[in-house]
């Protein structure tokens, strides 16, 4: 159901893209949309990785540096079926995880330094699997696909918002008005709508990496414990990370501040850990 349900949402958000094109130029806008979208989809599936771990300056580490984070990143690796990723860890007293990279080959894993302190090995475990999860179920390519729509919709919007100031604005002919409309529109609900989908579809994705990682680390309840430990540490000491990569971590690294629910990138928690409970252990 959540597969469906991610399929059918990045329908709507290509949909909300061909319709800014369309609003901004017709065949013309269309065509300059798709350009635009593939271009930069292109761009997100090579570099999403790079982008994100500059982004949260998250720095490699060998299996010397950390043998123990080494020896659960694979154990969860092979439980999932999975190659080893490259494992990064970011300083930051923030506790939080997560993946990136545009297939399992290509697979990155990082860990704050302050998620080691406040969780044991196996609730350390299933936070590793939630995240070989993603990985498992692409959706770190999802994701940054989703994300590039998004940004190809805020820059259309952009574009219609200079139309409006400086060419738009002026038009006084016949329809005039309604291509004032049209530009009002593509400027301010278009964007907004993208970013429901948006957080919609990340929405789906974590609880379905919830989900696989809980079953195949047999453990689902240490998931469940590892989340509530990591949405109380993370209140107490949010994360200095720019929002747009907000969506990568296994918490919501700015949860310091409530975000409307709609427009969240992550479930609430307690219908996660909910979900979670109901699923049973293997051991």
């Amino acid at each position: 159901m959540n597969t469906v349900k991610t399929f059918f949402l990045m329908m709507v958000m290509s949909a909300l893209l061909l319709l800014v094109g369309a609003m901004l130029g017709g065949i013309g806008g269309i065509l300059f949309a798709l350009v635009l979208a593939i271009a930069m989809n292109m761009g997100a599936y090579w570099f999403s990785d790079r982008i994100a771990l500059s982004m949260t300056h998250a720095k490699p580490i060998t299996e010397n540096d950390d043998p123990e984070l080494y020896s659960i990143v694979s154990e969860q690796a092979m439980l999932a079926g999975l190659p080893m990723p490259k494992v990064y860890e970011i300083e930051s007293d923030s506790p939080n995880a997560f993946a990136t990279g545009r297939n399992p080959q290509h697979a990155t894993v990082a860990v704050t330094t302050g998620i080691r302190s406040i969780l044991n090995r196996q609730e350390l475990g299933g936070v590793l699997a939630h995240e070989m999860a993603h990985v498992g179920n692409r959706d770190t390519l999802i994701m940054a696909l989703v994300a590039t729509v998004a940004g190809a919709i805020s820059m259309l919007a952009f574009f219609a918002q200079i139309s409006a100031m400086f060419g738009g604005m002026g038009g006084r002919g016949r329809g005039g008005g309604g291509n004032i409309i049209g530009l009002l529109i593509i400027a301010f609900v278009m964007p907004l709508a993208a970013g429901l989908v948006r957080a919609a579809v990340s929405r789906t994705r974590e609880y379905q990496a919830d989900a696989t990682g809980a079953r195949t680390c047999g453990n689902p309840l240490a998931l469940a414990s590892a989340l509530q430990k990591l949405e109380v540490g993370v209140q107490k000491r949010p994360m200095k990370v720019a929002e747009g990569a907000s969506h990568l971590f296994i918490v919501n690294p700015l949860s310091g501040a409530k975000m409307a629910s709609l427009f969240s990138t992550h479930p609430p928690m307690a219908e996660r850990i909910r979900r979670l409970q109901e699923i049973k252990p293997n051991y």
